[in-house]
């Protein structure tokens, strides 16, 4: 559907990282841009630079995101904001499994309930979840952001199921390794060491990158929805197989 045909996005995650650069990229093919964000320099700078009107809301908040969608026709809605924890479900606590499940989760699906039924009355608009690879694939740690994104997975497919018989379409973009700042937040170290610790070495897609994306499943005809996007290093593969033995292990009893 060409951008022409909508007038209004909401970009949540918007005050930095990938949530930023896909709201610029709404906003320079001429939609009206709200972005939501928790950072308020971040969302300062992106409405000096856009022309954005920002939105200074925790995501978790369901009684002011209500607020905020209230008088609002959103045609195109970006579910980008996330967070994550280092370590497993073995050293989690409980703010680290209810942030993230309330962030990466209830949030979309709660903007997801306060939007849609207007998309589907004009028959018109377009939903957007940024994912990650590891909502498709198994690897150490990060327990509840697996479990998080493996259900907006779902969630996906299934507001798809629930928009049926209407031109509103439904896209996951599912990112394996993109250069954000969140290993610094994650690791809680600096931005610099972050960079020299998981990107000085690898050639990783940019948050352009995933604008991009975005604006190809936004911009393809009313007739074809992009379901999933799936973007990754070329040198980034997921999965994997381990099998530990006796000498890694000499605990366990076999």
């Amino acid at each position: 559907m060409p951008f022409s045909d909508y007038k209004t996005a909401l970009v949540t995650g918007a005050s930095g990282g990938m949530g930023y650069t896909i709201a610029e990229r709404l906003a320079k093919e001429g939609l009206t841009v709200h972005g939501v964000g928790r950072n308020a320099e971040g969302l300062k700078k992106l409405a000096d630079a856009t022309g954005a009107i920002t939105h200074l809301v925790d995501v978790s908040d369901t009684a002011a995101l209500t607020e905020l969608v209230s008088g609002l026709e959103i045609d195109v809605l970006i579910n980008n904001a996330g967070v994550s924890r280092a370590g497993n479900i073995l050293s989690s606590d409980a703010f680290d499994i209810d942030e993230q499940i309330d962030v990466n989760l209830r949030a979309a699906l709660q903007l997801a309930r306060l939007t849609l039924p207007g998309m589907v009355e004009r028959n018109r608009g377009h939903i957007v979840n940024i994912t990650s690879i590891a909502g498709h694939y198994e690897f150490g740690g990060h327990t509840v952001y697996h479990a998080t994104k493996a259900a907006m997975h779902t969630v996906s497919r299934q507001l798809r199921v629930d928009a049926y018989g209407k031109d509103v379409r439904v896209t996951e973009i599912c990112p394996g390794r993109v250069e954000t700042d969140i290993f610094a937040k994650v690791q809680k170290i600096s931005p610099e060491e972050a960079h020299e610790r998981f990107y000085a070495d690898y050639e990783c897609p940019k948050t352009e990158d995933i604008a991009d994306a975005v604006a190809f499943a936004i911009a393809a005809p009313h007739y074809v929805n992009v379901g999933m996007i799936e973007i990754m290093p070329t040198l980034q593969v997921p999965g994997g197989l381990r099998t530990g033995t006796r000498t890694e292990f000499p605990s366990t009893r076999l």
